[in-house]
């Protein structure tokens, strides 16, 4: 597919798009506390906007592995917000949820997508999902919870148990009446994945792609990238870089980033050495508001 229709917005997806993360969390694995007031993550969406981010992903709960559970009050208060303003900035905005409650605040303030690590598995989250008649979803694979999916994660075969998982949710929540252009698919990088499932998972990527949906990928500062480059957290952006084009190279669509400023001009290099330019940070189609 070359679009994702994603509420006001259908995304052109002819080159890679840069999706910018922005935590209101105190204790996520990268940045926690750095934007954990509304007024810093209100800030950080101004920024990502600026540097290039083609849509912004706002989180209300870290879903780092360990990470504890946070009630729904907190994370609608962390999230709401900072979502009305991030609705002004002219990009498409995602709320990366659990939680079919706040889903369906999201959406009721204007939310254009929902991403959800669950590939929306609470209870009522995907006939709510279905019946929205734009909102984009992206469905994410995660073996087990946040607090205990890095307990010696376990598979067969990966590559075929993620995939199969990742049709199977979107052929549900098609037989639901979603449209197939609504929805993108990502295998979940750190959820639930040794170092080596991670690995077979990249270069997998084509056989996700052929499932008929847009793939997204989250590599950025992940910890598979400081076991193999020896780097703490902070000092991963030149890994994740590689990371996102290696993913690029694979077919990746849209790259889940903290880093977009430096993302976007690699983008940009890759693009042009390829003999295809960049083109503007926002050329995708504006659509009415639903």
């Amino acid at each position: 597919m070359t679009a994702w229709q994603a509420g006001r917005f259908r995304i052109d997806l002819s080159r890679p798009r840069v999706m910018g993360i922005v935590n209101i969390t105190p204790d996520s694995f990268s940045d926690g506390g750095a934007h954990a007031t509304t007024a810093l993550a209100i800030a950080q969406c101004e920024r990502l906007v600026a540097e290039g981010a083609d849509l912004l992903d706002l989180g209300g709960e870290s879903t780092r592995p360990g990470a504890a559970a946070v009630g729904l009050d907190e994370e609608r208060a962390r999230v709401l917000p900072v979502l009305q303003h991030a609705l002004r900035l002219g990009v498409p905005v995602s709320v990366d949820t659990r939680r079919r409650a706040l889903m369906q605040q999201a959406l009721h303030a204007g939310a254009d997508i929902i991403n959800d690590v669950n590939a929306l598995r609470d209870d009522g989250a995907e006939a709510l999902l279905a019946v929205h008649p734009t909102a984009g979803v992206c469905l994410m694979h995660m073996r087990g919870e946040p607090a205990t999916m890095q307990q010696a994660p376990h598979y067969d075969d990966v590559v075929e148990e993620v995939a199969q998982f990742l049709a199977g949710r979107a052929a549900s929540l098609q037989a639901c009446g979603m449209a197939a252009e609504r929805i993108v698919l990502d295998p979940g990088f750190g959820f639930g994945k040794t170092d080596a499932h991670q690995v077979a998972l990249h270069r997998a990527l084509p056989r996700l792609q052929a499932l008929g949906f847009p793939v997204l990928v989250g590599w950025s500062r992940k910890s598979t990238l400081g076991r193999i480059t020896g780097r703490p957290v902070h000092e991963r952006l030149p890994a994740s870089l590689a990371a996102a084009l290696a993913a690029v190279q694979q077919g990746a669509r849209l790259l889940r980033v903290h880093d977009v400023a430096a993302t976007v001009d690699a983008l940009k290099v890759w693009q042009a050495l390829q003999g295809d330019p960049a083109g503007p940070p926002s050329s995708f189609a504006r659509q009415s508001p639903a």
